[in-house]
């Protein structure tokens, strides 16, 4: 199995509903998000995915929360923009990227980090 890591960061500001304490209120932070791509063989020239694949997908993505108050960004209107749910969304929307991009070689996100901070994290892994 081969594994290609790449992080990327972004600014945005958020507000945990229905949470009882001081992140309830409006927030920000410098995300730091981490994607690892795995799969099982490479391409005709040794790569399993080019990182700067990688990181214009990400980048692209992030087009979307960078600067923003993501309690107004779909999904997040509905859903609460936990770092748990934001790696859920990076996921997604990196993987469908990726799927479309390389469709000669399998490959597939394993996991997303999400550091809201320096020393906290959340994970997806589908």
């Amino acid at each position: 199995m081969y594994e290609v890591t790449v992080e990327q960061t972004f600014a945005a500001a958020h507000a945990l509903r229905n949470y009882k304490g001081k992140c309830e209120n409006v927030h920000g932070h410098n995300w730091k998000v981490e994607v690892t791509v795995v799969g099982e063989r490479l391409d005709n020239i040794g790569l399993l995915v080019d990182f700067a694949d990688v990181k214009r997908f990400m980048h692209e993505v992030f087009q979307t929360v960078d600067h923003q108050f993501l309690n107004e960004v779909p999904p997040f209107t509905e859903r609460n923009p936990s770092a748990e749910n934001i790696a859920r969304y990076l996921h997604d929307e990196i993987s469908a990227r990726i799927a479309s991009a390389h469709p000669e070689v399998p490959v597939h996100i394993s996991q997303v980090k999400v550091w809201e901070t320096e020393t906290s994290a959340a994970v997806y892994r589908p």
